[in-house]
């Protein structure tokens, strides 16, 4: 049982930004509800002296004096504010902390090993079975945390962010830095033939930036597979661009954009040194890795794709939630599908009604939006193309699916989706939507026949329009059909 919560906030002190998140929904897969962020620069404006400067303290505090106001007015159940490495590292970081405690906001100063934990846990949230090492790479710092089995390992941070590396980066006191850090350490080999995962707004948009040049079908950045042979043309065609070609895009912060040099030098060294098998981007991090860390075992152990999914259903299905007893209905079609298929299916009978309140003529478009550019986690593109199909096609959308989102699937994938969608929408039209009727009917196959079995007494339910759905559904499957009547 999901239990409600929120909302609860957290505001992150970085070395680049000033940013405030508040989260609502359900504790293991938090919807973001509001965000707003300042880029006050405070690990930029340090300066011989070690101090951050008066301007950009001023930024940051006045940000945090409105986050304060907003979160009363929204009335926050838990606010927690970190401070990270500008002002961990800044001699007049305990005068900011002060400063802060007079608007009626009190940090909590994290170490960078503290922060390297707080961002594998946010890894880990979204990856429940990660394996490797996580970078997270912020203005000040790079952070670096091994995760295996849902647990964190060693963690290392170094001065090796976005501000300190600059525009123009050193690739020799990079690896120079990098050797000496991961010399003697189990991170050495902790990536190798396993993953890494990327977290860190810098990071998030060489991604993004990657897709869009390749014209990626569903450029979305979490749990993107980033390609490390193509850092070097992203390297160069950064060197030529200028920001307004980049920022054409419009995709990518125009704030991001000076940093993307020093990301890509950075990337390249980790990927060389580490030899992951992949590397992967999260859009998950240290927000709500600190999320995740206060969660019990049990909503730790929830899949977070499948706990999101069930939130979603609940919420805009008509009569409440019956997605999962709507798959065990449709299951007997689909014997012999393995454990990660199994789990899409799940996924798209869980959302299975999500679309019934759009225009007739446009429920099927509808669905797909929101299948496969929902906020989902525990899910990469091609989960997102396979169950947006069967969606599409249970809300009757027949041929015209979006080619860029087909190319991402194979024949069989396409054949299957359409399998489960097809299912989903005789079962929807035979039981109204609701669970009561799919208690007391049954489908299975039987030698190669599609069999509906329903009770004697129940005989008016079985209706032309069911018959019509019931004819769709064995065509799709190239099965032969029977109904029996106990």
């Amino acid at each position: 049982m999901q239990v409600p919560f929120g909302p609860v906030g957290i505001i992150d002190i970085g070395s680049n930004s000033v940013r405030l998140v508040v989260y609502g929904g359900t504790e293991r897969v938090p919807s973001i509800l509001y965000n707003e962020k300042v880029m006050a620069g405070l690990g930029r404006t340090i300066g011989a002296d070690g101090n951050m400067s008066d301007e950009a303290m001023e930024m940051a505090l006045g940000a945090l004096a409105r986050f304060r106001k907003v979160t009363r007015r929204i009335g926050m159940r838990r606010l927690r504010t970190v401070a990270t490495a500008a002002v961990r590292d800044a001699r007049n970081g305990p005068d900011f902390l002060a400063a802060c405690s007079k608007i009626g906001i009190r940090p909590a100063l994290i170490s960078g090993e503290e922060e390297a934990v707080g961002a594998a846990y946010g890894v880990l949230s979204a990856f429940p079975r990660a394996g490797g090492i996580v970078a997270d790479l912020g203005g000040g710092s790079l952070e670096l945390a091994g995760v295996a089995r849902g647990a964190v390992g060693n963690v290392v941070s170094l001065p090796l962010g976005v501000l300190r590396v600059g525009e123009e980066p050193d690739v020799g006191h990079i690896a120079a830095t990098l050797d000496a850090a991961l010399d003697d350490s189990r991170l050495r080999d902790a990536a190798r033939g396993k993953k890494l995962y990327l977290v860190g707004g810098s990071f998030r948009s060489v991604a993004m930036l990657e897709m869009m040049l390749s014209g990626h079908p569903l450029p979305i950045v979490h749990a993107h597979r980033l390609d490390v042979d193509q850092l070097d043309a992203l390297a160069d065609y950064v060197d030529r661009a200028r920001k307004k070609d980049i920022k054409q895009f419009g995709r990518i912060s125009t704030d991001r954009i000076p940093h993307m040099p020093a990301a890509i030098a950075i990337l390249k060294q980790l990927a060389a040194k580490l030899c992951p098998t992949r590397v992967l981007v999260s859009s998950y991090g240290l927000r709500e890795g600190l999320l995740y860390a206060d969660l019990s075992e049990r909503v730790r152990s929830e899949d977070p794709l499948l706990a999101a999914a069930l939130e979603v259903g609940r919420r805009l299905g008509r009569f409440g939630d019956h997605g999962a007893l709507l798959d065990q209905y449709i299951s007997p079609l689909f014997a012999g599908e393995g454990a990660k298929t199994q789990r899409l299916r799940l996924c798209s009978c869980l959302l299975g009604d999500i679309a019934w309140n759009a225009h007739p003529d446009f429920r099927a478009e509808r669905a797909v939006d929101l299948a496969t550019h929902g906020n989902w986690v525990g899910i990469n593109v091609h989960g997102r193309a396979k169950i947006g199909l069967a969606l599409y096609t249970a809300f009757g959308g027949d041929g015209g699916y979006d080619e860029k989102l087909s190319s991402l699937l194979s024949l069989k994938d396409i054949g299957r989706a359409q399998a489960w969608g097809k299912a989903i929408r005789f079962a929807q039209r035979l039981s109204a939507g609701t669970a009561n009727i799919l208690k007391k009917t049954r489908l299975e196959l039987d030698n190669g026949t599609i069999v509906l079995t329903l009770p004697q007494t129940e005989r008016t339910l079985y209706s032309n329009a069911v018959m019509k759905r019931f004819d769709q559904l064995g065509q799709a499957m190239g099965k032969d059909l029977e109904v029996r009547f106990s």
